[in-house]
């Protein structure tokens, strides 16, 4: 028999994550973020109306609006929207980047196909075909060293691998490695350490862990860690973000 494909979710299940590897689409309301600094590329789109990103007293309005990693930002606005979290390591980051011509400073505004992707996502086959709109799955060509640290911290986040290791492991020096990293990946290596933790602590989640049971299979120290980077990375504590009802899908 073929596979039915992946079935429908109901309305009431909103909000809700998807998570593949790497990458996370978050569709629902706003949540009243507090300021925060991620540690990869966040697309994000108003359903209804424009959001307003401020970066040390500049304001952003847009309809879709991309920001880089590191960058210190305030999301204000009312209304649902959908956020997408891309892997700087991966092809779909650097196609998105692609998708935007114009840039207020560090943040991108209205991608290409926005009125595609003001439409949020209603299934599981909805968000995939989102993603792909919004950042199509390009090759990207990155040195092949820094690929494959990338990908040794992808499969095992948990690692507490430094950064000599690593860098002695694609024979590079630990000072040109951390160079390299910074400058292919666009965030720092402890940055994207922690991103692939959180993923990997998600994925837990949504197989049913508790919170302590997945900060100890994510490499945390202890769930307070985990807390403390959640809240940092997306402007929210994990807490609040499970409180809404919220629905982890993993396509």
């Amino acid at each position: 028999m073929s596979d039915p494909g992946p079935v429908a979710l109901p309305q009431t299940c909103y909000p809700a994550v998807w998570l593949w590897p790497g990458q996370a689409l978050y569709s629902g309301p706003a949540l009243g973020l507090e300021p925060h600094s991620g540690s990869v590329w966040c697309l994000l789109v108003g359903v209804d109306g424009p959001v307003a990103v401020d970066v040390e007293g500049v304001r952003v309005e847009a309809r879709t609006a991309l920001i880089p990693p590191r960058l210190t930002h305030h999301l204000t606005m009312t209304g649902p929207l959908v956020s997408c979290y891309l892997d700087p390591a991966g092809a779909r980051a650097a196609a998105c980047r692609r998708q935007f011509e114009r840039f207020c400073g560090d943040i991108g505004v209205d991608h290409v196909a926005e009125a595609d992707l003001i439409r949020p996502p209603r299934d599981d086959a909805g968000a995939l075909r989102w993603l792909e709109t919004a950042a199509p799955s390009d090759v990207q060509q990155l040195d092949p060293r820094i690929e494959l640290a990338a990908k040794q911290i992808r499969e095992n986040p948990m690692a507490a691998t430094s950064a000599v290791e690593l860098a002695a492991s694609v024979g590079l020096s630990e000072s040109r490695f951390l160079h390299l990293f910074r400058a292919e990946i666009g965030s720092s290596l402890r940055r994207y350490r922690l991103w692939c933790r959180l993923m990997r602590a998600g994925a837990r989640v949504a197989a049913g862990d508790n919170i302590t049971e997945a900060a100890v299979e994510s490499g945390f120290t202890s769930p307070s860690h985990l807390a403390d980077r959640f809240k940092r990375t997306f402007g929210l504590s994990a807490t609040q973000l499970l409180g809404t009802g919220l629905t982890i899908r993993m396509p």
